[in-house]
């Protein structure tokens, strides 16, 4: 990805663009750029979550976020495909969006089952006791919003990292 980034940006300057490297091939991932990040479609993977992770840590840096923010955007994606692959199953097909904008970084993770909405547990964040649902919670903490937006594809979750550099 970000091979492919340094290439569009030699080429909207008019500078020669080196020669190309091959991406690493990762199947079940197509990153596409977006304006200020990216877009992956996912078949859901610890491959494929593990390079949608390193690119968020690195991604939106480059576009004007601070490192903070790409960092805490880095759990916030984690926790979102966690969570689809939870509701949905194993191998799903997600689509993670993950962008800076001037005021932070926004992401967006995408899933086919519109209708599995997330459920907030009345769990405590300090319990020993619980193994799960505490996601939600963090994403409060973490984020300065999140939402369900329903989509002709199923749901997307979005939530907006503060900072900027």
């Amino acid at each position: 990805m970000d091979d492919m980034l340094r290439r569009a940006r030699r080429a909207d300057s008019g500078q020669p663009a080196a020669r190309p490297e091959l991406p690493a091939v990762v199947p079940g991932l197509y990153v596409r750029h977006r304006e200020g990040g990216f877009t992956a479609h996912i078949t859901a993977s610890p491959n494929t979550f593990s390079k949608v992770r390193r690119l968020t840590a690195t991604v939106p840096v480059t576009h004007g976020a601070d490192q903070q923010a790409a960092d805490t955007a880095q759990w916030v994606v984690s926790e979102l495909l966690g969570n689809a692959v939870r509701a949905c199953g194993d191998h799903v097909p997600l689509i993670a969006e993950v962008y800076a904008t001037g005021r932070g970084v926004v992401v967006s993770v995408h899933d086919p089952v519109g209708e599995l909405l997330p459920v907030r547990r009345s769990v405590a964040m300090d319990s020993d006791d619980a193994e799960s649902g505490r996601g939600l919670d963090l994403l409060d903490v973490l984020t300065s919003g999140w939402r369900v937006v329903p989509t002709p594809l199923g749901k997307q979750i979005r939530c907006h990292v503060g900072g900027t550099k």
